[in-house]
């Protein structure tokens, strides 16, 4: 029986033209009334067998908002932004222009002195091939956009150039299904009541 990881967006804290690089802001009144307004539809999610999240307080208090009591994983961090950390993308681009240039076209480039794109989606591939296996199951992890993101692209091992082709919305679910080195991804049409099969 194949492993079943849903990822979980977090909530936003912030509008999207504000978001920032490793925002460490905690989820603002809008984004509880959107966990509250999901909230039915995500908590069936709650009895998977493992529960974990990202470090940052939107994703913590996402998870604990459902009723998944996550554990806080590490691994499932932010790209490390180096310098450009708390910036907005146009921010950085208003201070280093050809830095952020390189950056967005080479997965390898750390213009910023932090994680490097390729460095950021294996780390978080490899916590997905970690994922206890043996008897297949459940997990849920509540995590940033950009680390689901970068999940995606390393379960279905695309380029990493792909990365900045998906888009994970707040609060949206991702599911991928397999182990270590051979993962799936499914896209189920119903409600996560509907994923449990």
């Amino acid at each position: 029986m194949p492993l079943r990881v849903t990822f979980v967006a977090a909530a936003r804290s912030a509008p999207l033209l504000a978001e920032r690089f490793e925002d460490d802001r905690p989820l603002d009144q809008a984004g509880w009334d959107e966990v509250q307004r999901v909230a039915g539809d995500l908590l069936p999610l709650a009895a998977a067998e493992l529960r974990y999240c990202s470090p940052t307080p939107r994703s913590r208090a996402t998870g604990e908002a459902l009723g998944y009591a996550p554990l806080v994983q590490l691994a499932l961090r932010d790209c490390d932004m180096g310098r450009w950390r708390g910036l907005t993308l146009g921010e950085a681009m208003a201070r280093e222009p050809e830095a952020v240039d390189a950056w967005l076209a080479d997965p390898r480039a750390t213009p910023h002195d932090g994680e490097s794109l390729l460095a950021f989606i294996s780390r978080v591939g490899g916590w997905l091939d970690t994922r206890p296996a043996e008897d297949g199951g459940r997990i849920v992890a509540v995590a940033e956009p950009a680390v689901i993101r970068a999940a995606l692209v390393y379960a279905l091992k695309a380029p990493p150039s792909t990365y900045w082709n998906i888009d994970v919305r707040p609060l949206s679910m991702s599911t991928v299904t397999g182990r270590a080195g051979r993962w799936n991804l499914r896209l189920d049409g119903g409600s996560p009541q509907s994923s449990r099969s």
